[in-house]
């Protein structure tokens, strides 16, 4: 059945629609099955299933019910590119306190229409949220401002936080997890569990947190300087996820407001995410997006993009979430992938198709993650430009040829390097943990460095 006719128009105006608030606008790139009909009729049809429509008329539809149609709005046909405007009454609100939920926009603009037989594939790939919407959107609580306020730090500016993660991923127990910790902290500042890590038969929760507060505790004292954990709370069930908040606060004790919560907010979706923001408000809520790469790979054709993923992290109150290490770590990625660290950073940002603006909503702090370390670091910078973020290195600190904490150094003053302009090999002669990372990791140095062996005299 073409639906064209109800729920398209292309004579409606983009800039109207932005200017007018009323409509949250998506834009996708969509190919169509061949012998299904024109590309105008698929994307009607994908409205339609999108908001009020069904495959048939039916006897219920009202004149009301015609208004919360979501409408086709642009069409190119040759790029393969659909816009699609959805009207802010169609999305559920919260009974109890009258807020939007990230898991109503989704199951609209990203729901059955993805298994329609005459869409091939469909992605999106941007949208824009009106301020009347933004406003009920719960937005971050936490932000980097409040990490950079724990770490002594100026507010406005406060630079780089050099972070881990505790390696292996699995099959630390309770005392070597704790003691991996603390050497860490001798150097850096943020440490966070690795996703699958939580409360393993061979290391309990009630084993390790007891042990790396007593680390977080040691380290402090040591070092005169405050240190983070993030704590994986990640749990199928509310009331569990509740408990292991509640319990790991009571372990850290004086020290509960050094504690972030991270949450697998790709695999246990938008309701984790919301039920950690709301029932620990006092936490830094950090977004791991473990499992994300199903559908926000560049190679993939469904679901969204990583710079939609990120968008939405912000709406639903992520403090921070892992952006991956745009082409300088292991995973997937380009140097353009900067917009989507801007998009959640900035309080104004463009994204592929719409220019977002988010009226003071706190920022989402871009995570660095993935086969980073010091070498890789002055580089990313430069493309990023500036060193705001949280960078957890994992093999980056414990892969350090001296020590976890030797690489934590490195990490920082790769930081330093970087603000200071100043060559790497020459920085790295005044700057020990910094030049020893060069041995650390030879393959990184010979490919970002050449010649640096004899530049800094290892011959071996």
């Amino acid at each position: 059945m073409d639906q064209s006719n109800r729920y398209a128009d292309l004579s409606l105006d983009e800039d109207t629609l932005l200017a007018e608030g009323g409509h949250i606008l998506v834009a996708y790139t969509m190919n169509i099955m061949p012998n299904f009909g024109g590309y105008l009729e698929t994307a009607a049809h994908f409205a339609a299933e999108s908001s009020t429509g069904t495959n048939v008329e039916v006897s219920t539809t009202d004149d009301f019910t015609k208004d919360l149609d979501a409408m086709v709005y642009e069409i190119d046909e040759v790029k393969g590119i659909m816009k699609i405007a959805y009207p802010c009454g169609l999305f559920d609100r919260n009974l109890i306190d009258g807020r939007a939920m990230v898991v109503s926009f989704l199951t609209l603009a990203i729901g059955n229409n993805q298994g329609m037989g005459d869409v091939k594939c469909a992605q999106m790939i941007d949208f824009h949220v009106p301020k009347q919407m933004l406003d009920i959107f719960d937005g971050p609580s936490v932000d980097i401002t409040d990490l950079w306020n724990l770490l002594g730090r100026d507010r406005k500016n406060g630079g780089y936080i050099a972070g881990t993660i505790i390696k292996p991923k699995l099959g630390l127990r309770p005392q070597p997890f704790a003691e991996a910790a603390y050497q860490f902290w001798l150097g850096g500042d943020f440490i966070k569990n690795d996703e699958p890590q939580g409360n393993q038969v061979y290391a309990r929760m009630k084993d390790v947190m007891p042990l790396v507060s007593d680390a977080m505790k040691r380290a402090q004292d040591e070092t005169g300087e405050a240190k983070i954990f993030s704590a994986n709370i990640t749990a199928d069930d509310y009331h569990e996820m509740i408990a292991r908040g509640e319990y790991i606060l009571e372990a850290f004790g004086e020290n509960a407001h050094h504690v972030a919560f991270l949450v697998d907010g790709y695999v246990g979706g938008c309701g984790m995410v919301t039920t950690a923001r709301r029932n620990f408000p006092g936490q830094y809520l950090h977004y791991h997006r473990a499992g994300h790469g199903a559908i926000t790979s560049p190679s993939s054709v469904r679901g969204y993009t990583a710079l939609v993923l990120a968008k939405l992290s912000r709406l639903m109150g992520a403090s921070g979430i892992h952006v991956g290490t745009m082409g300088y770590g292991k995973m997937e990625g380009g140097a353009d992938d900067r917009n989507i660290a801007y998009m959640i950073e900035r309080d104004s940002a463009d994204g592929p198709v719409y220019h977002q603006e988010w009226f003071g909503m706190k920022p989402t702090t871009p995570i660095i993650s993935g086969g980073m370390n010091a070498l890789r670091l002055p580089g990313f910078f430069e493309n990023l430009g500036h060193g705001n973020v949280i960078n957890t290195s994992g093999g980056g600190s414990y892969g350090h040829i001296d020590s976890p904490s030797a690489g934590a150094k490195s990490l920082r003053q790769a930081y330093d390097c970087w603000m200071a302009k100043a060559d790497p090999i020459e920085f790295a002669r005044d700057n020990n943990e910094f030049a020893r990372a060069f041995e650390s990791f030879p393959g990184d140095a010979d490919s970002l460095y050449p010649g640096w062996r004899d530049k800094l005299g290892v011959h071996k």
